[in-house]
């Protein structure tokens, strides 16, 4: 039925290929934007809290585990976190490992 459309119009046929073609790239430049500002958004979120990382904060890195910051090399981007019960397991790890950092109370 299209090509008997397009074959009946004549000239106007290629004009809205032309226009589909416009019409597809305009929605993927939205679906674009779309899925892209989320990542944008978590990407800010994450680069301000390891700003914010301080000595002494709690942390869970993203394997799973929990501890305290006691050193943080800003040259090289990486802490030093203490784990376990009796604090004498110390590790150095990149600060992009932590996913969550949880201030102490101040009081």
């Amino acid at each position: 039925m299209g090509i008997l459309i397009e074959a009946a119009t004549g000239n106007q046929g290629y004009f809205s290929g032309g226009l589909v073609l416009v019409l597809y790239v305009v929605i993927i430049a939205v679906f674009f934007l779309v899925m892209s500002q989320p990542q944008k958004k978590e990407r800010k979120r994450v680069e301000a809290m390891l700003s914010d990382l301080a000595i002494g904060d709690s942390v869970l890195t993203t394997s799973g585990f929990y501890g305290m910051v006691i050193d943080i090399n800003d040259e090289q981007d990486t802490v030093i976190v203490e784990f376990g019960s009796d604090r004498h397991c110390r590790i150095p790890m990149a600060k992009s490992a932590i996913a969550q950092v949880e201030k102490p109370d101040a009081e």
